[in-house]
C-alpha cells in the first residue's frame, strides 16, 4: 500500500461518521435494519444451499434499489438538502462557543416557564448538524438575537406568528410561523394535539431538538429523536437543553437526551412524566 491508500481509506472513513448522523432519522435506519436483515439471510440461504429463497432474496435485493428510491423520495430529497446546507464548522466539528449557548438556553428557559404559567402555546426547533433550510422557508425570516420577551411576544395568542414554530440556529432566532411534518406514531397519546404531533415529527424526520409548550395546561415538554418527553419542571428543561445543544464535553458527562430516553423506558418512571416512545 502507498501513502495515498492510507489517504484514500481515513477520508472515506472521515466522511461516513459524520455523515452517518444525517441519515439516523427513524424512517432510516428501519430501512437500514430490514436491508442488513436481507443481505445476511441471502447470505446464509446460499451457503445452506436453499437455491430457492436464494434466488428470490436476489432478486428481491436486485430491484431493491429502485424500490428504495420510490419509496423513501422525500427522504432522500430532504437528506441532499441538509447535505447542501450544512456548515463547514459544524460538519469538521467546531460547535458554537458554550457561554453563546447558555444565554441561549437560559434566555429560551425563561420564556418557556412564563409561557407555561400564562398557558401560551409554544413550539421552538434548535437546529443542530442539519440547517432546516425546507421549513425554515415556510415561515417569516427574523435573524433576530434570542431574548425571552421576543420569544413570548411572537407566541402571543394575537401575533401573527403564533400558530407555526420557531426555528432557533446559529444562537439567533433565524424564523418564526414555520410550519412543522406531522408525526404518523400510532403509539402517541390521543389527547395530544397538532403542535405535539409537529413537535414529535420534526424530531423523527431531523436532529433537531423541540421544546413544546401546551396551550391546554400549559405543560412543558421536549422531543427528540422521536421520542416525547412531557410535563418538565424548568430545572429539568434547562437541563436537557444543556445536554443536547452544549459541546461534547457536555455530552461526555451527561450524556444524551435519546440514551437517557431508553435508560428510563427499562426503569420506572421518574417524577417529571413518563416518555412515550416510537
Amino acid at each position: 500500500m502507498q501513502w495515498s491508500d492510507y489517504l484514500d481509506i481515513l477520508v472515506v472513513a472521515f466522511l461516513i461518521y459524520k455523515l452517518l448522523p444525517l441519515l439516523r432519522t427513524p424512517h432510516i435506519m428501519r430501512l437500514a435494519r430490514t436491508v442488513i436483515a436481507l443481505v445476511l439471510i441471502a447470505w446464509i440461504t446460499g451457503v445452506a444451499k436453499l437455491y430457492t429463497i436464494n434466488w428470490l432474496l436476489n432478486q428481491l435485493l436486485a430491484i431493491g434499489l429502485l424500490a428504495f428510491v420510490v419509496l423513501f423520495q422525500p427522504e432522500l430529497r430532504r437528506m441532499l438538502d441538509h447535505l447542501g446546507n450544512v456548515k463547514i464548522s459544524n460538519f469538521f466539528g467546531m460547535p458554537r462557543p458554550v457561554q453563546e449557548m447558555d444565554a441561549v438556553i437560559t434566555q429560551t428557559v425563561r420564556a418557556c416557564e412564563a409561557m407555561s404559567r400564562e398557558k401560551v402555546g409554544a413550539l421552538i426547533v434548535f437546529a443542530r448538524d442539519q440547517r432546516l433550510e425546507e421549513y425554515f422557508k415556510t415561515g417569516t425570516a427574523i435573524d433576530a438575537q434570542v431574548s425571552d420577551q421576543l420569544v413570548r411576544n411572537i407566541f402571543f395568542k394575537n401575533s401573527p406568528l403564533h400558530d407555526g414554530a420557531m426555528i432557533i440556529r446559529d444562537g439567533r432566532i433565524a424564523a418564526a410561523g414555520c410550519v412543522l411534518p406531522l408525526s404518523t406514531n400510532e403509539n402517541l397519546a390521543p389527547e395530544l394535539g397538532t403542535r405535539h404531533r409537529a413537535g414529535v415529527g420534526m424530531s423523527e424526520a431531523t436532529d433537531a431538538v423541540v421544546v413544546i409548550v401546551s396551550e391546554e395546561n400549559g405543560a412543558i415538554s421536549v422531543a427528540a429523536g422521536g421520542m416525547l418527553k412531557r410535563s418538565l419542571k424548568v430545572a429539568t428543561l434547562d437541563k436537557l437543553l444543556r445536554q443536547e445543544l452544549h459541546t461534547m464535553e457536555a455530552e461526555e458527562e451527561d450524556g444524551n437526551f435519546t440514551a437517557q430516553v431508553l435508560k428510563k423506558l427499562s426503569g420506572k418512571a421518574k417524577e417529571d412524566g413518563g416518555y412515550e416512545k416510537k
